[in-house]
């Protein structure tokens, strides 16, 4: 059973690639992935105002109370507990290029452009395969309009193509008026992928202390819709690699996801709660899956239940939408 598959130019030995997320900010991690079967990692995002307020802190402390009595110095952070800009991160992607036979891509969610051309090129010279762009940005200013939101992703990809030789993929937000448009214009400006969607994570209010309160919420199987749609949309009308993201619980949203047209299908969700071992049951059930239909290949079933090539395209449209509101039975 084959299951290679092509992303942004390079041969992964299966498509399943897991997703930046804090599991592989251990080398370890990274090396079980690589056994469980992964077809690549993508590194935990690198912020960029995270790394300016870390060097402002440290620039802090190293020159306040210079004068002060040597009691103070317990203060100051040790080398080894404190990380300063981005060595930490360049070290782990080193050492897990060292160590591993798959891609690793680095992420990055710059605020300048400096910032995301030089990040891109600290990723490229520590032996990066690739980058993908986390463009976490919430218009939350009323006076910003549909084209100024659009018009930054395409001069953060134009910055960083500049800056680097390495693919480069663009995790895009599910909130464009033109989802389609938008996707085939990244395209055509170089986006060597298209990363659908970017799982934002909204606030949530405590209402008992009256404040915002920040938790992290693992995804769910029924947040597979939207991509799932968007991916069977996209496939074969943009010229780029297509990865699916959000939802990815087992096998089969994996298998879903390249029915709709994924070159590669990203998960942590599942990781986090099975174990990085479940990378390798889940590739093992898709195998299984393949071998009982009859399909030899990745390829072979990429894409069979995509809008191109179903038998009634528009089970991706509004004809759809009223079929199912329709064929709902209430209690």
């Amino acid at each position: 059973m084959d299951l290679t598959t092509k992303y942004m130019g390079m041969q992964l030995r299966s498509p399943l690639v897991v997703s930046a997320s804090p599991l592989s900010e251990k080398l370890d991690n990274i090396l079980q992935m690589e056994d469980a079967g992964a077809g690549a990692v993508v590194l935990f995002s690198l912020f960029e105002e995270q790394i300016r307020q870390e060097i402002a802190q440290f620039e802090m402390l190293a020159t306040h109370g210079a004068d002060s009595f040597a009691e103070a110095l317990n203060y100051f952070p040790t080398p080894v507990n404190y990380r300063v800009g981005i060595d930490n991160y360049l070290e782990l992607l080193l050492k897990a290029k060292e160590r591993t036979n798959i891609p690793i891509f680095g992420s990055l969610n710059g605020i300048t452009s400096g910032g995301w051309m030089d990040y891109a090129q600290s990723f490229q010279e520590a032996g990066a395969d690739g980058v993908e762009l986390n463009v976490f940005f919430i218009p939350a200013d009323i006076e910003i309009d549909g084209r100024e939101v659009e018009q930054r992703y395409f001069e953060i990809l134009k910055w960083v193509k500049e800056a680097v030789d390495i693919p480069v993929a663009m995790k895009l937000n599910p909130y464009f008026s033109a989802t389609g448009n938008m996707a085939r214009q990244l395209a055509a400006k170089g986006a060597d992928a298209l990363v659908l969607f970017n799982r934002f994570y909204e606030p949530d209010f405590d209402i008992d202390q009256l404040e915002i309160a920040h938790s992290l919420e693992l995804s769910v199987a029924n947040e597979i819709r939207l991509p799932l749609q968007w991916i069977g949309i996209l496939h074969g009308k943009v010229d780029t690699s297509l990865a699916a993201t959000s939802g990815v619980q087992g096998s089969t949203e994996l298998i879903k996801y390249l029915l709709a047209g994924a070159d590669v299908v990203m998960a942590a969700s599942c990781l986090f709660r099975n174990g990085i071992g479940y990378i390798y049951q889940m590739l093992a059930e898709l195998e299984e899956w393949m071998q009982a239909r009859e399909f030899n290949s990745v390829d072979e079933m990429r894409g069979v239940m995509s809008q191109a090539n179903i038998s009634d395209p528009t089970a991706y449209e509004r004809a759809n939408y009223i079929k199912i509101l329709q064929g709902y039975n209430p209690v």
